[in-house]
């Protein structure tokens, strides 16, 4: 997969432009190699709006780039947004894409086989531990070292030292380029959704207590024997009147999805649990598996269960199915999702609920996932890429919000209009008839590194309109529920001792607390002896004690400096 120099060069050049592509430190290596490029080829990195590469250099200079890709995307070879970028650049890249699947199987391959690299690989879901493994190999590009040639990460760099703290190694390194999204939903992945319809006909029937047909609006607040009795009435009635009184799902969720999944029925306890189990409160790295309280509220969902409140096809069901599920003739009662409008086909039946109040009729508590907005490791760089600088200034103009929207919406010309609007902002276009906007998207966006912070949904582009929805309900009926002091664990960065016992032990222990948690709700719960054997192997033959300690060390270093 290696690309050649153009024959038309001098050995001399291309002895001299190879030596760019080691791995060294910039300063470390010949001058003459950058000032060749300068020369030669016109490289310039400081004018972001400008060509990179002369035609000269757009000719005779090339990169091969290896990169997953969704399979409803375009080959990105094929996709506008890489042709512009090419137009304005002058720098050719050519894209070898594969499905997620294959890169899977191929990754360690590639890695493991120096004479058959790409350039980089887009796309390449690198982990703390791969870094550390692969960087004090050579075989990873010290990023940071070549900071000069990138004005745009490098000025998010200085701006957001949160940022450089989740990409440092614990050499003070950066080996990986980022994707930062940052709209502030993911952390707060459920929404809880109620059919209107059918919780007025069980109003009407007398079935549930303290709420009248006027108070089924967004925002209504329901306690946990109200929407108990809810379900109850749901499941033991036709509601969709289909003339089937079985086909009723008084509850539903996808079970340990990344979003619509079950943690926020613990906040019914109180508990900010996720699906790691795991949340920074007040500084201290907590897991919720050693609260008292998610016994009790485990205990009390795996009850709903054994009732057939909660569907337990939701302990199995694939997002996908999920969704196909919820078309056609109403069969949801509560669901939990981010928008009601992907998951039913009559949305306007159904209303927002803030989060569920507990048993005890005061804990009512949004949780908070890990989902991060934040999104280390998604490009790399093999240290013996030729005239890496000019690579380097080509991706850093992924980070201009301009065409940070275009890579993760799609190009203008097909997702939104040629002319800005008044305020110098994108505008979306019409989606093609037939159809959806993720489609739209999907084919048309690479997706990868972007900047998209406050100042590009101000000044840039448009959030999409169903974005805006999910924030305003958040907004509303959400966010104001989750606990003052409470965050989501960050991405860190560890040290090569802690990154040993995470390797050693977090496997097996989210493997642990998984299997007991499925059977203990399919199953009516957890006995007391149960939980106590629960706990002592927690801190047991599980180590938690000692990953929650790595987790603390590395966050506090990463407080420290953000």
């Amino acid at each position: 997969m290696k690309k050649t120099v153009s024959i038309l060069l001098l050995l001399a050049m291309v002895l001299t432009l190879a030596s760019c592509g080691g791995g060294k430190k910039n300063d470390d290596r010949e001058n003459s190699g950058v000032d060749a490029l300068v020369s030669e080829y016109g490289y310039q990195w400081t004018d972001t709006s400008a060509p990179i590469l002369n035609d000269k250099g757009a000719q005779e200079i090339a990169f091969n780039i290896y990169s997953s890709k969704n399979a409803s995307a375009l080959d990105y070879n094929d996709m506008k947004i890489m042709q512009d970028l090419y137009e304005s650049t002058n720098v050719n890249v050519s894209w070898e894409n594969v499905s997620e699947s294959v890169y899977s199987q191929q990754k360690n391959l590639i890695f493991g086989n120096a004479d058959d690299r790409p350039d980089a690989i887009y796309h390449a879901g690198m982990t703390a531990g791969e870094i550390n493994k692969y960087a004090p190999r050579h075989v990873l590009l010290p990023i940071s070292d070549y900071l000069e040639y990138m004005p745009n990460f490098s000025k998010i760099l200085e701006e957001r030292p949160d940022i450089k703290a989740q990409l440092t190694s614990e050499d003070g390194k950066i080996y990986s380029l980022p994707r930062v999204e940052e709209m502030g939903l993911l952390q707060s992945p459920n929404i809880l959704f109620l059919n209107k319809n059918w919780a007025a006909a069980a109003i009407k029937a007398g079935a549930v207590d303290g709420i009248a047909e006027a108070d089924l609006k967004d925002g209504i607040t329901l306690t946990a024997k109200q929407a108990e009795q809810l379900m109850t009435y749901f499941r033991d009635n036709d509601m969709n009147g289909n003339g089937n009184a079985g086909d009723e799902r008084p509850m539903s969720f996808v079970y340990n999805n990344w979003q619509g999944n079950q943690c926020d029925l613990y906040g019914m306890f109180g508990l900010n649990d996720n699906l790691e189990h795991r949340v920074v409160v007040d500084g201290k790295v907590t897991y919720t598996v050693q609260d008292e309280r998610f016994k009790e509220a485990t205990n009390y969902i795996a009850n709903w269960v054994t009732e057939n409140l909660i569907d337990k096809v939701s302990f199995e069901i694939s997002q996908d199915n999920f969704l196909a599920n919820g078309k056609g003739a109403e069969t949801y009662g509560f669901f939990y999702w981010w928008e009601s409008e992907t998951v039913v086909s009559n949305p306007e039946n159904y209303i927002v609920c803030t989060p569920l109040v507990g048993p005890d009729g005061k804990s009512q508590t949004a949780c908070v996932s890990n989902n991060p907005e934040i999104s280390t490791g998604e490009v790399v760089i093999f240290a013996d890429t030729p005239n890496v600088e000019v690579l380097l200034t080509y991706f850093d103009r992924y980070y201009d919000p301009m065409i940070s929207a275009q890579i993760n919406y799609g190009p203008i010309g097909i997702v939104y209009e040629e002319d800005l609007d008044a305020n110098g902002m994108l505008v979306q276009k019409e989606v093609p008839e037939g159809m959806t906007s993720d489609e739209l998207r999907l084919q048309n966006a690479p997706l990868g590194i972007i900047y998209l912070n406050d100042y590009a949904w101000e000044h840039v582009v448009n959030m999409e309109p169903r974005a805006k929805l999910r924030l305003e309900r958040l907004d509303a009926y959400v966010t104001p529920y989750i606990p003052e002091g409470v965050t989501p664990t960050p991405n860190l960065q560890f040290t090569a001792d802690e990154l040993n016992t995470i390797t050693q032990y977090e496997s097996a222990l989210n493997d642990y607390i998984r299997t007991n948690l499925i059977k203990w709700l399919m199953n009516g719960g957890v006995s007391d002896g149960d939980w106590t054997t629960f706990q002592n192997d927690l801190t047991g033959r599980t180590h938690l004690d000692e990953i929650q300690s790595v987790y603390q060390a590395a966050y506090d270093r990463y407080s420290a400096v953000k």
